[in-house]
């Protein structure tokens, strides 16, 4: 893209307004900061700690006591061992997945649990039909839980369902329908479903309030940051534009008693010089894409409304930099510009670790610019060699 006097700008982008920043909201966490899952994740931890102690502390101490002490005098005591067997392995697989932040496939071990709920009831028999020996009754509504760990509710009340119907089942196939027998039977179903119920709802409910306080609290925080780095860069500008105030200042103080002459080389290049940094200052504030690139051109535009032909050419695109950097790759280039005479040649070439900018103009006859470089991010070399001047700033990822 040129301009009318000459200015050329190549591989450059269209200004374009920056996207909006994602808001986080309650409908869904998957705007949430990472904070607020790993916080939700410990809490959820916690949980499933306590569920796998539960299920294997039943497993272990209630139900392999019972099943040893029946013994023989069960229906079909290898079906009951055998079905205790099945659902220990059930729990150490599932258990082995929750403590490595995963989940256990869902479908097929809620299927071997509801054909181990069947196989113990009709092998425990009718004499041991309400006995601990048939220990499904008390112990496989926490296996349901672990299998079942962080779906949805629904889930867990319809195994509850199934485990409820198997055991009224078995009720009424022993003949045990009095009174006594199904109020019973109702006390143990309910009994043994409500406390893992409120365990896998309590565990959901805490891990998303978890969450939620943590993403309100990073949120928090993101916007006291967002202030308190407006506030610095409100003050580091206003200290900025103090200085090229002050420089601008000394110039018209100078033209208006008449200590300096308007004619003066030296002069108009201290007026240029404070005009380019004033005109950059302003620019660092625009909210663009390539913020350097902006800055730069706006240094080159003065430049050529002073009647400086000037070529600026872009290669790659300038990552996001902090304004301390983009005035090390700048400034230098702006105070060149100030004293450039005949043409400038200002090129930019930039990729994700390193950026350089260059400005190669003419020599002539005025004040040399000094060199500086290898004590901070910012290089900066300049030399001459009777025919052109070269400046380049050079900033590399550390």
């Amino acid at each position: 893209m040129a301009s009318e006097s000459g200015t050329a700008v190549t591989a450059s982008h269209a200004l374009r307004p920056l996207p909006r920043p994602r808001v986080a909201t309650r409908s869904g966490t998957a705007t949430a900061p990472p904070e607020a899952h790993a916080v939700a994740d410990a809490s959820d931890g916690g949980a499933r700690i306590a569920a796998i102690v539960i299920a294997a502390t039943w497993h272990l101490a209630v139900a392999l006591p019972a099943v040893l002490r029946a013994g023989p005098g069960m229906a079909f005591p290898a079906v009951v061992a055998a079905g205790w067997l099945v659902t220990a392995l059930v729990g150490v697989g599932a258990g082995v997945r929750l403590l490595r932040g995963g989940l256990p496939p869902a479908g097929p071990l809620a299927v071997a649990l509801l054909g181990v709920d069947a196989a113990v009831v009709a092998g425990a028999g009718e004499r041991f039909l309400f006995s601990t020996a048939n220990w499904v009754w008390g112990g496989l509504a926490w296996f349901f839980l672990l299998v079942l760990w962080r779906r949805p509710v629904r889930w867990l009340l319809l195994m509850l369902a199934a485990h409820g119907t198997i055991a009224l089942a078995a009720v009424v196939l022993y003949g045990a329908t009095a009174p006594a027998d199904l109020s019973r039977a109702a006390m143990y179903v309910y009994g043994t479903s409500t406390l893992p119920v409120a365990v896998f709802v309590g565990a959901a409910a805490l891990t998303a309030q978890a969450r939620d306080r943590a993403a309100t609290a990073a949120a928090t925080l993101a916007v006291a940051a967002e202030q308190e780095a407006a506030e610095r860069a409100r003050t580091e500008r206003q200290a900025r534009l103090a200085l090229v105030s002050g420089t601008a200042e000394e110039v018209l103080a100078g033209l208006a008693a008449g200590d300096a002459d308007p004619a003066d080389p030296a002069v108009r290049r201290r007026a240029v010089l404070a005009a380019a940094r004033l005109r950059r200052l302003i620019a660092e504030s625009d909210d663009v894409p390539d913020a350097l690139l902006h800055e730069l051109r706006a240094a080159a535009d003065l430049a050529e409304r002073n009647g400086l032909p000037i070529d600026l050419v872009s290669v790659g695109t300038p990552p996001e930099l902090p304004v301390q950097i983009r005035r090390g790759l700048a400034d230098p280039l702006t105070a060149a510009l100030a004293g450039a005479e005949g043409w400038a040649r200002l090129t930019v070439v930039a990729g994700p670790d390193e950026v350089v900018v260059s400005l190669v103009t003419p020599d002539h006859d005025g004040p040399d610019e000094p060199v500086t470089g290898g004590d901070g991010p910012v290089e900066h070399l300049h030399e001459r060699d009777g025919e052109i001047r070269w400046t380049q700033t050079r900033w590399r990822r550390t």
